[in-house]
């Protein structure tokens, strides 16, 4: 039973953490078309903005939270509107691009705060045991913040007039561009929203995690993971993804010997399973193209 109540604690907290990260790169690219490799950069620069403002600051973590995503979104915007605006038709410029606007912000953390490994103090310390499992009200804080954000965002996209264009310049930039939507200014809002998604993973995760230069690749690996299983470019996809991938995960780490240096290798087995008998993933479509 203890087993069973740990699989889908961590599946619980992994895939809505990784559905925040996939949804947001989900989203740029869908209006876009960018393939953000800095997505989860952003994700690491939140976190060490938190660290900067607790330890040298002196700020309590929860003011720090909000200046993190506020500095992550305004570099996100700027990122976007100076490097990858002008080259957002060619995608392989894009692509090469953002993986070395991940390497510079991953080398300039290493600037500043070396390469020492570093923690931030979790906000709430106490756990409860039920079934003998020791819950801890930080890993609820982290799962209940993960799923309001969620929340948000689809009340967001489905219910405000923003929202709206967003969704049709997903859907086909041509045609929001003759109903008079301004495609590049919904574009530039996108990457704020999905980069404020990566700096909010960053924020709920912190505590949990350990800060260093490198943090940014594992989950971007397995966000890759999430989105190429739901399908390139759809929401439901990666929220779908996330939660497959993040208790395929708990799976291995639990119930098998080792499990906690194999479950990046079953993730990414499951999805390439998957696109071998359907390469569009769960819920994508073929390219035009390809119809």
């Amino acid at each position: 039973m203890s087993i069973v109540l740990d699989i889908i604690i961590s599946g619980v907290i992994s895939g809505s953490i990784y559905a925040l990260l996939a949804i947001g790169f989900s989203l740029i690219f869908g209006v876009a078309r960018i393939v953000n490799i800095a997505h989860t950069a952003f994700y690491m620069v939140a976190a060490y903005c938190i660290y900067a403002v607790t330890n040298y600051l002196g700020w309590p973590a929860v003011p720090a939270m909000f200046i993190a995503v506020i500095f992550s979104v305004i570099l996100g915007m700027v990122t976007y509107k100076l490097l990858l605006n002008p080259i957002r038709e060619h995608e392989g410029a894009v692509l090469i691009a953002t993986i070395a606007i991940a390497m510079i912000f991953e080398q300039v953390m290493s600037l500043i705060f070396t390469g020492t490994f570093l923690s931030v103090p979790k906000l709430v310390e106490d756990y409860f045991t039920i079934f003998g499992v020791k819950v801890f009200y930080q890993q609820l804080l982290t799962l209940g913040a993960a799923l309001a954000i969620m929340l948000v965002l689809l009340l967001f996209l489905f219910k405000t007039k923003l929202g709206l264009a967003v969704r049709s310049t997903a859907q086909d930039r041509e045609v929001a561009n003759l109903m008079g939507i301004n495609e590049s200014f919904v574009a530039m809002i996108t990457m704020g929203i999905s980069v404020g998604l990566a700096a909010i993973t960053g924020a709920i995760v912190v505590p949990l995690t350990i800060l260093e230069p490198h943090m940014w690749t594992p989950p971007l690996i397995m966000m890759m993971a999430v989105v190429v299983l739901g399908g390139l470019g759809s929401l439901k996809g990666s929220f779908v993804g996330a939660y497959i991938l993040g208790f395929a995960e708990a799976i291995v780490v639990f119930a098998f010997p080792m499990g906690a240096f194999l479950k990046g290798s079953v993730a990414l087995s499951i999805m390439i399973l998957v696109l071998i008998i359907r390469p569009e993933g769960l819920f994508g479509v073929y390219f035009e193209e390809e119809r």
